[in-house]
């Protein structure tokens, strides 16, 4: 039996007074919640066994060779595998169904005692509907499936069976879970300069010590979920237990995953349970010939916007598929925890479409929130922390729902961390659309540090969203067409390279020490990758050009991009050292607008930002290694004075050029 017992209010109340009006929609969340719940340790085994669906639907392998195949297609009135196997006869290895409207049939071993499917082979399961209707469909708890563009953008699905010596062992433990995440956002596809799709065994050998060497301790991998359209960012998943074969074997993920442990970082997965594409041939729409089957059926399980499938997360099977994926990944491929995606769509009936969010608590707990998936994402979380407690999960959420990153137990949704997604549109609305000297330090501090209390949040300059075809990263908008003439370090520091290198840093320096208690860079932007992102598209004619990462600038040793990724490197080491993510401890002692001059306190280091872009306050000099004018001294002692100012108790004089920022130690 699962804990049955009310959430006691007292530290949600403690954490935010306004949300006591609204305890009676809080309460009925967690009722929701602990309903399910109950239900699933009353009639499923508890979490562990509903949880490993994936052991028992779809394709598993009995000790003497026998395949099991099983299908939840309530609507279909005959059923049929077919495949390669047994020359795609739909009459062979008929199916039979329960009265839950699972389908299954056992294929016997071969004469050798070998299963008589082979090993990724191509696989289907033929359907007949009440119509007479004759349908095929991909198996929907498939672990691989493949696509051929020479002849077909649907995918084909296989049987992935490797024989014991040529499935992957993991060598290395789970890392602990870090006290501060520093998460490097990641694709792998892209993760190669050359016009192609890049690899799991490239992203193993080349990309994870790029990774390592900067200093950041987690990986958050997108676009693995299988997903027929490259274009969509992995964001329109058909296949959810498939690891894309774009970049290579099943097996080929686990050696990249079990290889960053062995560096000590973490791996999260991109998880896409928000919604599904609308597929039919290859994903999960109308699987059985109804459009309810995993979705809402009619207009509510449809996403206008997208264009795609909306989850029934009501429905006990829909449970048990979801919950069953997020397990999946953590004990198949040892992922460490989830980015979920698309939470502010999953959390209200409107999706967030044509709606902004004021803060107005109504819009949290008034009739617009979809109290039946709060209640799967409390699930969810509840699931991935009870199982596996070192787990992170982290909310996309632009709506700012109060409780997001409050533990199940006392009424949250549940989630470790959310992501700070006011930041990124700030710096991009100060670098379209203001001037250096009307940029305004009240507002940016603000901005990092409007978080809610007890909550954690990821901050971030910019991500793969900033990046995306119509607009450019921060290191293109600060330094545009001059990047292709300018950054090279045979050529004149020109005044728009040197604002730019300044700022991209600074930039970076602020988010990472003010915004949050975690980290987040997309790869490539640590040293100032130019341009866009975009993926090959008939509206490109297909090109790779912007859909990769180009680390042959980074790896120049004549080009400037190696003092941004010098100075990220650096960062990244600092916070390891001081701890400053995790440190709750944080005081801003000034805010200058004349001076855009912005100081604060945090575990203990001293940081000192001037944004001005032309007054300075000193003239000595600091080691070249990130690419500035080297107008700070390294080796400098500041001692502090016992006299009140800024409302501290000591005051030191330094002395900071323009565009500078310093970060100051106790010795």
């Amino acid at each position: 039996m699962s804990e049955h017992a009310t959430f006691d209010p007292t530290h949600i109340l403690g954490l935010d007074g306004y949300l006591k009006p609204f305890l009676p929609a809080i309460e009925r969340r967690y009722a929701r919640f602990q309903q399910w719940k109950d239900t699933i340790f009353q009639h499923e085994g508890g979490y562990e066994k509903f949880t490993k669906g994936y052991e028992v639907m779809g394709f598993t392998v009995k000790d003497d060779g026998t395949v099991v195949y099983r299908e939840w297609a309530p609507n279909a009135q005959e059923a049929n595998l077919i495949g390669e196997f047994n020359d795609w006869n739909r009459a062979s290895h008929p199916l039979s169904k329960n009265q839950y409207g699972v389908w299954e049939v056992e294929v016997p071993p071969n004469t050798s005692g070998q299963p008589a499917i082979p090993h990724d082979s191509k696989v289907k399961i033929s359907m007949i509907l009440p119509s007479g209707t004759r349908i095929e469909r991909l198996p929907s708890w498939v672990h691989r499936v493949t696509q051929d563009l020479t002849y077909s953008p649907a995918y084909e699905s296989r049987f992935w069976n490797p024989p014991a010596d040529e499935r992957y062992q993991f060598k290395n433990p789970r890392p602990t879970r870090p006290r501060s995440l520093r998460i490097y956002e990641a694709h792998v596809g892209i993760s190669t300069p050359e016009l192609r799709v890049g690899t799991y065994k490239e992203f193993t050998q080349s990309t994870l010590p790029r990774i390592h060497r900067l200093g950041y301790n987690t990986i958050q991998l997108m676009a693995i979920m299988e997903h027929p359209y490259y274009a969509s960012f992995g964001y329109q998943v058909t296949s959810f237990f498939a690891a894309s074969s774009r970049y290579g074997t099943p097996e080929d993920l686990r050696e990249l995953i079990d290889t960053a442990h062995g560096m000590g970082i973490i791996v999260l997965l991109d998880v896409v349970h928000s919604h599904a594409s609308k597929n039919v041939l290859d994903g999960l729409n109308a699987f059985d010939g109804t459009d309810h089957l995993y979705f809402h059926e009619g207009s509510k399980g449809r996403h206008e916007l997208w264009d795609s499938r909306l989850f029934n997360y009501g429905s006990h099977e829909v449970l048990r598929f979801l919950l069953s994926n997020l397990r999946f990944y953590l004990e198949e491929y040892q992922f460490d925890g989830f980015r979920f995606d698309g939470v502010t769509s999953t959390m209200y009936l409107h999706h967030g479409i044509g709606t902004g969010f004021s803060g107005n608590y109504e819009e949290y707990y008034g009739s617009d929130a979809d109290e039946e998936a709060i209640a799967y994402l409390m699930l969810a979380n509840d699931v991935v922390h009870t199982l596996y407690p070192s787990a992170v999960t982290i909310a996309e959420d632009v709506s700012g729902m109060p409780l997001l990153c409050v533990p199940v137990k006392e009424g949250g949704v549940g989630f470790d961390y959310r992501l700070a997604m006011a930041i990124p549109d700030m710096w991009i609305k100060l670098l379209k659309h203001k001037s250096d000297e009307d940029w305004n330090m009240g507002n940016i501090v603000h901005t990092l540090t409007n978080r809610r209390y007890g909550e954690k949040t990821i901050a971030y300059a910019e991500s793969h969203d900033q990046a995306l075809v119509g607009d450019k990263t921060i290191a293109f908008w600060l330094m545009d067409k001059e990047m292709y003439t300018n950054m090279s370090d045979l050529t004149a520091m020109t005044p728009v390279i040197a604002r730019g290198l300044a700022l991209h840093k600074m930039i970076r320096l602020l988010v990472h020490s003010l915004g949050g208690e975690g980290y987040l860079n997309f790869e490539g932007n640590e040293f100032g990758h130019p341009e866009w992102l975009d993926f090959p598209r008939e509206g490109n004619n297909n090109s790779f050009h912007h859909a990769r990462r180009q680390f042959n600038l980074v790896d120049d040793e004549l080009l400037r991009y190696k003092y941004l990724n010098n100075f990220d490197a650096a960062m990244n080491h600092l916070e390891e050292q001081y701890g400053w993510l995790s440190s709750p401890q944080l005081y801003i002692s000034l805010k200058h607008e004349g001076d855009k001059v912005i100081v604060y306190e945090r575990a203990g280091l001293l940081f000192i930002f001037n944004f001005h872009p032309s007054k300075s306050f000193t003239d000595y000099r600091v080691g070249k290694r990130f690419g500035g004018f080297e107008n700070v001294s390294l080796d400098v002692k500041y001692s502090t004075t016992p006299v009140e100012w800024n409302n501290r108790k000591n005051w030191l004089q330094v002395y900071i050029p323009s565009r500078t920022c310093l970060v100051l130690g106790k010795i």
